[in-house]
């Protein structure tokens, strides 16, 4: 009589399903966590955009001034700046190169002359809400 071998089963070895569940709830927690500090970082970079082109339509909007002996009206806006808006003598532009002037939201920029307070005009950005007021990422930005 021939001895008993045992033959073994070679072990399988892998995840079960909650290990598996666990990482990937890990996982979702983790890019949640880091998606949501990337969204509230990409709203003021936008806003800091913002800023910035604001500030390069004041000097186009002075420039305009300076060779044309005013600011653009109210009614001719911030087109003016891009299309001689065809009754204005020494116009020399465009004096901004973009071919449209909207916001880092896509919305268009208010602009108002006069100003308030004396002051000889107003841009705005109405933030990501495209609303008056707010607050955050949805926060009004004002140069004049």
């Amino acid at each position: 009589m021939k001895p008993r071998t045992h033959t073994r089963r070679p072990q399988q070895r892998g995840f079960t399903l909650m290990e598996l569940l666990a990482v990937i709830i890990i996982i979702g927690v983790l890019a949640a966590t880091v998606g949501g500090r990337f969204l509230g970082q990409t709203e003021s970079a936008k806003a800091g955009v913002a800023k910035t082109e604001m500030g390069q339509i004041v000097q186009a909007l002075d420039l305009f001034k300076l060779e044309t002996g005013r600011y653009p009206a109210a009614q001719e806006g911030l087109e003016a700046l891009i299309k001689n808006p065809g009754n204005v003598p020494n116009w020399n532009g465009p004096y901004f190169k973009k071919d449209n002037i909207k916001d880092p939201w896509g919305n268009d920029y208010k602009y108002t002359n006069p100003g308030p307070n004396n002051t000889p005009f107003e841009i705005k950005s109405l933030g990501a809400d495209g609303k008056e007021g707010g607050d955050g990422p949805n926060a009004d930005i004002v140069k004049g």
